[in-house]
């Protein structure tokens, strides 16, 4: 019973260094690797005080609070606290994946359930990380910047993301489209990965009809397909006849893809940051930033409700335009996250349509030409466009030959200034004109305060020069230099600009596909010099409506406006009073101002503790010369300090960890 007892007061200790401990070290601790430094810092200390001390007492007849007051109980305890942060400290020291809060991923999911969910993804990322070691990514990706050793680590990366399966796989293909950042070794090597899925089953299929429509299949299909025309890892494809007879397509959700995404994407990442962690190539490839855009894209790619919305939303911004092509019209009542209905168009994919062009008698080059126009208008005018406009992805209507877009799984977003930015960027290829091109450049870009306009016109300026006097103009060449010339300048572009360069490239691609002769850029001009033209026009075909839009800026300014007088006044006021002082320092921007701040805070700590540490040593050395019982208390404040100068520098040694990583 009183062992008992006296295990419990070691467990009731070992909950208060946990907190204690925990508030020392400071936000964003990982909970098993607070958890386990605790354990074995209390396990340790309490072997060395048993063994050292409390073997030749009597121990358990006497509790341990009723001795706390003890000397050797306060060391022991205070040995606890200091041991537990300096395993904490070692634990951050040789972690390579950085900082991570415990609960970040799992939420307000129970201890159990987070430590089996931990448990379950180690083991995955364990088994992903042999695969990669055995098929030779970390000796090879040392060496990768070297040409001959390319080819070695684009078979081992291909290899490492095949045997890995599912998610990696598509991973593996989508990396395949990214030439503006690998070589051709790797986007060939890359473009062999093919991931051949079992379709589902005929009663799979009617569960998740039966589940997901709110009417029986028999009361919304007069027929339906049960072979699919289309199976990929996510989903797969049906047609389908309504009751009012318009052919549909049904796309299902796979049922286990949810379960797969959460546990796969999770590794994935953890993945692409080890190998980034390995490799300055890897690092300055920016591999952890496409896994990270790779996972938070099919993370929505699996809601199929995000697709019907993303394709209402196309199609509803073109309805106007003036370059017609035609999107499915989706059937809402019966769509949802796991279902969607969707109108059947008969017709040929571009990449098999040379049959269909030659039947309609199609102009090639016009029909690719209404394509990038489109998309244009999509980019540049309302800002939501097809993210993923390979050829599989475009068909020939049957009936008419009208461009037909599907799959609005992967849209991206452009805000007003992004769209102005990508103006001004296809104004300065149009113009030949580097300074229009830096200032459609640093619209685009996140840190555009750091731009050096100087360097970075002669840089592009060498661009213009590469792709001027040829009969065609390189798309991937452009866009790889472009991205090449943001990266040097330590600078980054917006996600969803980065997003729309790369869908240029594989839309060049595809219209290559249509038309082998089809220059995106020449076009991109002609499409420039005509947005220009209209732009200067618009005024005098519209006047009624300039007139509209030239009310609603007045209104809007006359607020403003009658201000102005009591502001001007104001301000000479206070010029002549010599209360007006311009002033710049490093501390008028507020992220310099956050990191000096943090800085001399912690310089401030450092001293704190160096300073209890000089103290605390020099009442050590004045105590060997006190004979008396003061030395007691010297002894007893110099131990106390010389305790405090650790604990601040343990922490301070923490925090200094973090901010390397990130």
């Amino acid at each position: 019973m009183i062992f008992l007892k006296f295990l419990t007061q070691i467990l009731i200790v070992s909950g208060l260094i946990y907190i204690v401990s925990g508030r020392l070290i400071g936000s964003n601790i990982n909970f098993v690797r607070r958890v386990l430094s605790v354990v074995i810092s209390v396990t340790l200390t309490s072997f060395v005080y048993w063994y050292s001390y409390l073997r030749h007492t009597d121990f358990l007849s006497e509790t341990m609070m009723q001795t706390v007051t003890e000397v050797s109980t306060l060391i022991w305890i205070g040995s606890m606290l200091l041991i537990s942060m300096l395993l904490y400290l070692v634990f951050e020291l040789f972690d390579p994946s950085g900082i991570t809060n415990g609960d970040r991923r799992h939420g307000q999911k129970s201890l159990l359930l987070r430590l089996r969910s931990y448990w379950r993804q180690q083991k995955r990322l364990r088994q992903v990380l042999k695969i990669a070691v055995t098929n030779g990514v970390v000796q090879t990706i040392k060496y990768a910047r070297q040409r001959e050793n390319e080819k070695e680590l684009a078979i081992a990366l291909r290899a490492t993301l095949e045997q890995c399966g599912g998610i990696f796989i598509k991973f593996g293909q989508v990396l395949s489209t990214r030439k503006e950042l690998f070589s051709p070794i790797f986007i060939d090597e890359l473009e062999r990965l093919q991931h051949r899925v079992r379709p589902l089953s005929e009663e799979q299929v009617k569960q998740i009809l039966e589940r997901s429509l709110p009417q029986s299949m028999d009361e919304i299909f007069s027929q339906f397909q049960m072979e699919p025309i289309a199976a990929a890892s996510i989903g797969q494809v049906h047609k389908a006849r309504l009751k009012n007879y318009e052919e549909v397509v049904v796309k299902l959700l796979r049922p286990e893809v949810k379960g797969i995404m959460r546990d796969d994407l999770e590794i994935l990442e953890e993945f692409a940051n080890w190998l980034s962690t390995k490799s300055t190539w890897a690092e300055s490839l920016g591999f952890r930033e496409l896994a990270g855009g790779f996972a938070e894209g099919l993370r929505e790619e699996i809601h199929l409700d995000i697709e019907v919305r993303n394709t209402l939303q196309v199609k509803n911004a073109l309805a106007k335009s003036d370059y017609k092509v035609r999107i499915p019209k989706i059937f809402t009542p019966y769509s949802n996250e796991n279902v969607i209905v969707m109108e059947y168009i008969r017709g040929q994919s571009v990449a098999e349509g040379a049959s269909e062009f030659n039947r309609l008698s199609i102009d090639r080059r016009q029909f690719a030409r209404t394509v990038l126009y489109s998309f244009f208008e999509q980019m540049l005018f309302s800002g939501i466009f097809h993210a993923d406009p390979h050829p599989g992805n475009i068909h020939i209507d049957e009936t008419d030959g009208t461009p037909v877009l599907l799959d609005f799984g992967a849209v991206g977003r452009l805000g007003a200034t992004q769209q102005e930015g990508l103006k001004l960027f296809l104004m300065g290829i149009q113009l030949n004109d580097s300074s229009v091109l830096y200032d459609g450049l640093t619209l685009l870009v996140e840190n555009a305060d750091h731009a050096e306009r100087a360097r970075m016109e002669q840089a592009i300026d060498q661009i213009l020069l590469k792709i001027s006097y040829v009969d065609r103009i390189p798309t991937e060449e452009l866009i790889h230099a472009l991205f090449t010339v943001v990266r040097d300048f330590g600078l980054a572009f917006y996600p969803a600009v980065g997003l729309a360069l790369r869908s240029l490239v594989t839309l060049d691609g595809t219209l290559r596909v249509i038309d082998p002769r089809f220059d995106i850029f020449t076009e991109a001009k002609d499409f420039s010099a005509t947005y220009m033209r209209a732009s200067f026009l618009k005024p005098f075909k519209e006047p009624v409506a300039t007139k509209e839009r030239l009310q609603e800026e007045l209104s809007m300014l006359i607020p403003t406006l009658r201000k102005m007088p009591r502001r001007v006044d104001q301000l000479i006021q206070r010029v002549e009073s010599g209360k007006i002082i311009l002033h710049h320092d490093v501390f008028s921007d507020e992220h310099n101002s956050r990191f000096i701040t943090h800085l001399f805070s912690q310089f401030v700590l450092l001293l704190v503790g160096i300073t209890f540490g000089i103290i605390s040593v020099a009442l050590l050395a004045i105590s060997q010369f006190i004979h008396d019982s003061y030395a007691v208390y010297l002894n007893t404040a110099a131990y106390l300090g010389l305790f405090l100068c650790a604990i601040l520098l343990v922490r301070l040694s923490i925090q200094a960890l973090r901010s390397m990583k990130q």
